[in-house]
């Protein structure tokens, strides 16, 4: 794992494959991003996220997540930290006069994610891919990381909470008091 002496919690693993992760963007390393986008799992930079994983058993998340990175940052000179839930972010797919709910493929595509009980790494990719094709900001990588580490947690309600940040009314969305939307 990563060299911080004791044991560090998802949150600050998840900043710091964040932090990492942009500076990939930040100083021009295209190499490692495209790397990051190969499918094939064992590639060196995709190993090397999964340092910054807590615990051995979230490492597929972290690589998952880098991967994810890397997709929506593919050709991009500065890198976008997004913000919000992927749930808030779903919002933002679409055309102007009819984005998130209003959009009918957006619709298709939250209740295909939010209806998996294993992490829907396919339809999570394309709701990057839509993100980056509508030129909106992404979701906070620092939270879904968080997010997706608790997918299987059923106090935890991820898919729930991003069903109600979809579907919330303009301008409503959850209050994240545990998560900053910052990162």
């Amino acid at each position: 794992m990563t060299s911080v002496p004791g044991r560090q919690t998802t949150q600050e693993g998840a900043a710091q494959l964040t932090d990492w992760l942009a500076s990939l963007v930040h100083n021009r390393q295209y190499g490692d991003l495209a790397q990051l986008r190969r499918v094939t799992a064992g590639t060196a930079t995709s190993i090397q996220a999964g340092w910054y994983a807590p615990r051995e058993d979230s490492r597929e998340i972290y690589e998952q997540v880098a991967f994810l990175f890397a997709v929506y940052h593919r050709g991009v000179g500065r890198p976008t930290r997004g913000f919000g839930s992927l749930g808030s972010a779903a919002r933002r797919i679409g055309r102007p006069g009819g984005r998130g709910p209003e959009d009918p493929g957006a619709v298709r595509l939250v209740d295909r994610i939010v209806a998996s009980r294993r992490i829907p790494w396919r339809h999570l990719q394309h709701a990057i891919t839509r993100l980056r094709a509508c030129e909106q900001q992404p979701p906070s990588w620092t939270d879904l990381v968080i997010d997706l580490d608790l997918w299987n947690d059923r106090k935890a309600r991820i898919a729930y909470s991003w069903a109600v940040d979809f579907h919330a009314p303009a301008g409503e969305g959850r209050k994240t008091s545990q998560k900053g939307s910052s990162t």
